[in-house]
């Protein structure tokens, strides 16, 4: 798995360079697997779930990173994300399944060289399932790129909905 990061040389050379990491802008990279482990504790009262790749059918968690935050600001942090998709205003509304309780995050980047010029969008969708009673669990990372006409982000909505909607059924 390619290493994440957030600094091309671990370090900020301006205000600016940290704060466009903030909404993961500048020389912030992240591989999917980390983004699933990232929201996996979301889920799991702050623990990171270690991912695996290939299906496991008496798969046991096994946690990656135990506290990477505490329970309180990952209760809170799932809270929000369910406002994504639950609230009307929500940028994830369109994803919501009546009876299922969602949380998720829309996204947007752009891969360019500087800021004059237009560069690639990638779209993405992270969402998981986040009724802790459900006997089906399930979280999807789910990126797309030259989304510029395809509608960002959204693209992704109805796929990813489809995607909850069989694996609940």
């Amino acid at each position: 798995m390619s290493a994440s990061q957030y600094a091309n040389n671990n370090t900020f050379d301006s205000e600016i360079g940290l704060a466009d990491t903030g909404y993961g802008q500048g020389q912030v990279l992240v591989n999917p697997m980390h983004v699933a482990s990232i929201y996996s504790a979301f889920a799991n009262e702050g623990n990171m779930i270690k991912p695996y790749i290939e299906y496991k059918g008496d798969a046991k968690p096994e946690y990656y990173i135990e506290g990477a935050f505490s329970k309180g600001a990952a209760n809170t942090i799932k809270e929000d994300l369910i406002q994504v998709v639950e609230n009307a205003n929500g940028t994830a509304h369109s994803a919501k399944i009546d009876g299922l309780k969602l949380a998720g995050k829309t996204g947007t980047a752009e891969l360019k060289n500087s800021k004059d010029e237009k560069g690639t969008e990638i779209g993405w969708f992270n969402c998981f399932i986040a009724d802790e009673n459900s006997s089906k669990q399930a979280l999807l990372i789910s990126m797309v790129d030259g989304v510029e006409n395809k509608g960002g982000s959204h693209y992704l909505l109805p796929k990813a909905k489809a995607i909850f909607e069989k694996i609940t059924k």
